[in-house]
């Protein structure tokens, strides 16, 4: 419960309807993709950064949890109140300030969807790289928090390399400008880059400066189909060889094949094992060039068929199908996003392999190759506490491979609450004391989400 005289200033600062305290009004702000469940006390519905300055300054005063909130599609629990306190919900900061193609650049509030600001910059020939699969629902400020990716980051990067600035205010109740306008900038630290993956605990973002990219003149698609998966991995670390890298290299192992037959019975060959779906973008010469070359990257004895496919809308249709057919079969999965150097993918997904025969896990796999970044997916039931605990014994060993690999713990999803225990594999003490003065610095009374990124100190 909030403290009386901080819920009367509240009141009197915020209407009604941008002011939730009522429990059932709350609750939709209590959870996200990570479908853990912590209430918030209050919901505030902010529309300008001094509203946002105002919330930060009296959680400050009287000692009170503050929660940055986009649209709750993020998977690793970043954004749940576990505190409590108030979640600040900036979905209502929704403007599109600029849209600039002179200079390839659009500026928006962070509420603004993803697909919203890829419509506004389509009439003008130009596109946002960054395309979580969440981009119809996602906000830009919650793609900026969890430094957010998609299958196009092989060719494009990732949130990180195509936002130019921000204006935000921190833990401290500061208002701050990051970055600059034009492309180059080498003025002071990149603060810029130390937001961007951040998860609302160093700064509210309030404005983003967004660079945009050229659509390219022409797409094309590509399904490669393997009896195995070491061939289908060979055939990945090939085609990422190559001079003219493809705009998206997907990945989908036997189990996720299996799970699209069982809902889709046509759609795959029976005997495909292991599956790549590949684009390549660019101007039409290139993009013969690149198809050729792909395709015969691809060839070897574990290859049923490759082919260049004419509608690239639907080479994603069995990518696309798979997050929902997992949640309806696996309410409860183990989901994360970790990432290998692409070389070493032949081992990363062998070592899976070996690590679910051992616990006795149902395990499947997808996703961007291109980068070496996989989605592993533990399946398993909640209420069998065995497998539960197998389960939690085969992520940490997991985690263990994908270090011992060079490779990082997530490569889009974030650390949030769902892996902040596994942070000390990755981040050695010195590393993780610097990140946690940065905290203090920019957060004094760590207000700003506490308790997520980092484990408790020792």
């Amino acid at each position: 419960m909030l403290p009386g005289n901080l819920h009367t200033e509240l009141r009197a600062a915020f209407p009604p309807d941008r002011f939730y305290t009522d429990p059932v009004d709350c609750y939709a702000y209590a959870y996200d993709n990570s479908r853990k469940i912590f209430p918030p006390d209050a919901v505030l519905f902010p529309l300008t950064a001094e509203e946002v300055k105002l919330a930060v300054v009296l959680c400050n005063r009287y000692g009170v949890p503050l929660i940055p909130r986009g649209r709750g599609t993020g998977t690793a629990g970043g954004s749940l109140p576990e505190l409590g306190g108030i979640a600040l919900s900036l979905e209502r900061m929704a403007n599109i300030i600029s849209v600039d193609p002179a200079n390839r650049v659009i500026v928006a509030e962070p509420g603004v969807l993803n697909q919203v600001v890829q419509d506004a910059a389509k009439p003008y020939g130009f596109f946002w790289p960054p395309d979580p699969s969440s981009a119809m629902f996602s906000s830009i400020g919650g793609n900026i928090a969890t430094g957010a990716g998609g299958p196009h980051a092989v060719k494009y990067g990732t949130t990180r390399d195509h936002v130019l600035g921000l204006k935000a205010i921190t833990g401290a109740g500061d208002y701050i400008t990051t970055g600059c306008y034009t492309t180059k900038g080498v003025v002071g630290y990149d603060l810029t880059r130390l937001l961007i993956g951040s998860e609302g605990t160093l700064a509210v973002i309030t404005e983003a400066t967004l660079k945009l990219t050229a659509l390219p003149g022409a797409i094309a698609g590509i399904t490669a189909h393997f009896r195995d998966l070491a061939s289908c991995t060979a055939a990945i670390v090939k085609i990422m060889a190559l001079p003219q890298l493809p705009s998206a290299l997907e990945f989908l192992d036997a189990g996720s094949l299996n799970l699209i037959r069982s809902h889709y019975p046509n759609m795959l060959p029976a005997a495909t094992l292991a599956m790549l779906m590949i684009e390549v973008d660019g101007s039409r010469n290139d993009i013969a060039d690149a198809v050729s070359a792909i395709l015969a990257a691809c060839q070897s004895d574990g290859l049923i068929h490759a082919d260049q496919v004419e509608n690239t809308a639907s080479l994603w249709q069995a990518r696309k199908a798979l997050s929902p057919l997992l949640r309806e079969i696996a309410p409860k999965k183990i989901n994360e996003d970790v990432v290998v150097p692409v070389d070493t993918l032949p081992q990363f997904l062998d070592g899976l392999t070996h690590l679910s025969r051992h616990y006795q896990l149902h395990n499947v796999n997808f996703g961007h190759a291109g980068n070496g970044n996989i989605h592993v997916n533990l399946l398993i039931n909640p209420d069998d506490a065995d497998e539960v605990a197998r389960a939690e014994r085969c992520l940490d060993e997991i985690f263990d491979l994908v270090i011992k690999l060079h490779g990082t713990l997530s490569g889009e999803h974030g650390i949030g609450s769902e892996k902040r225990a596994f942070v000390t594999k990755e981040i050695d003490r010195v590393t993780l004391d610097l990140m946690r003065n940065i905290k203090q610095l920019f957060d004094p009374n760590n207000i700003l989400n506490p308790g997520k990124l980092f484990p408790k100190p020792e």
